[in-house]
């Protein structure tokens, strides 16, 4: 089934635009990371520190009394249950969890405000600002590491400007979707790193595509503009973008609208990854290549025997 037939958009001829838009997109993504870096973004627990405790009720608490419940005794926390086991998981962010002992002070509202359904603590962690600072660092390497993983991979099957500019990409969908997290003042935590991981794979899955059907228009199609050959690549794999997205999009609406509050911020960024994601495949990794190489494909690196190789759309 082919939503969209064959179609002949100029995609590359309105890169000065895109180049305009991403501009934006990265200065919000590194504001982003220099309050995260000096701490004045909303960080979780997993970065500034705080207190994480498990309770296991004879029968299960909703979420909402036990927000309410907790609101009322002056704390503010992150609450997670476990469907069908009666477990609560609660997490408050703070500096000073060990001094203000939190973790008794939660077991102790709990026992006066429901004393007729008793628990059992299964666990009970103080994430102290050293263990904070040591997970941001760990989490930028993380991500560091895979761009660079990212332009080996590429260079390799591709060439090395196609390698950097899908790490470019790549970073600059990871700097967007901060940037629209400080923008709707969302938690950055553990897991919105695991969902900006996720993300880079799935961008570079997409960019590898576009590039798979160019490097194949190159091999086939030689005297027209490199400009040309890449529009048409882009266009050819258009309708496998737009159902990938689209299926991709129907799964996370539906959790970050109904998945429940320990995932929205997940499926959210993954929502913003992904709409940003394609937008960079088309626009951003595509239009660097062709700044970088010039209006003239230049097959002299080619092999003719890689001609076998179809494109992955």
């Amino acid at each position: 089934m082919e939503i969209i037939g064959q179609t002949n958009i100029d995609f590359l001829g309105k890169r000065k635009i895109a180049f305009l838009v991403s501009g934006i997109l990265i200065t919000l993504g590194l504001v982003a990371v220099v309050r995260i870096v000096t701490g004045t973004a909303n960080l979780g627990i997993d970065f500034a520190g705080g207190t994480s405790v498990q309770l296991h009720f004879q029968h299960a608490v909703p979420m909402e009394e036990a927000r309410e419940i907790l609101a009322g005794a002056g704390i503010q926390a992150d609450l997670q249950n476990f469907t069908g086991t009666g477990k609560l998981l609660i997490r408050i962010k703070g500096d000073a969890t060990i001094e203000e002992n939190l973790g008794t002070k939660v077991r102790a509202v709990f026992r006066e405000a429901l004393p007729d359904n008793p628990f059992v603590l299964d666990s009970e962690t103080e994430i102290g600002p050293t263990i904070g600072d040591r997970l941001q660092k760990d989490a930028a390497l993380a991500i560091f590491l895979s761009f660079v993983g990212i332009v080996i991979y590429i260079a390799m099957r591709f060439e090395f400007r196609f390698g950097v500019a899908a790490a470019v990409a790549t970073f600059h969908d990871v700097l967007a979707v901060l940037g629209l997290f400080l923008l709707m003042g969302n938690e950055v935590n553990l897991l919105l790193v695991t969902a900006l991981l996720t993300l880079a794979g799935y961008s570079l899955n997409d960019t590898v595509v576009v590039y798979d059907r160019i490097r194949e228009n190159m091999r086939k199609r030689h005297g027209e503009s490199l400009e040309e050959l890449m529009n048409r690549g882009i266009n050819q794999v258009l309708s496998r973008t737009v159902v990938t997205t689209l299926t991709t999009l129907l799964v996370l609406i539906t959790l970050t609208l109904w998945g429940g509050e320990v995932l929205h911020d997940f499926a959210l960024a993954l929502l913003l990854g992904v709409l940003v994601g394609n937008y960079s495949s088309i626009f951003v990794a595509s239009s660097m290549v062709l700044v970088w190489r010039g209006s003239t494909p230049d097959d002299s690196g080619d092999d003719p025997e890689a001609e076998t190789q179809g494109a992955t759309a």
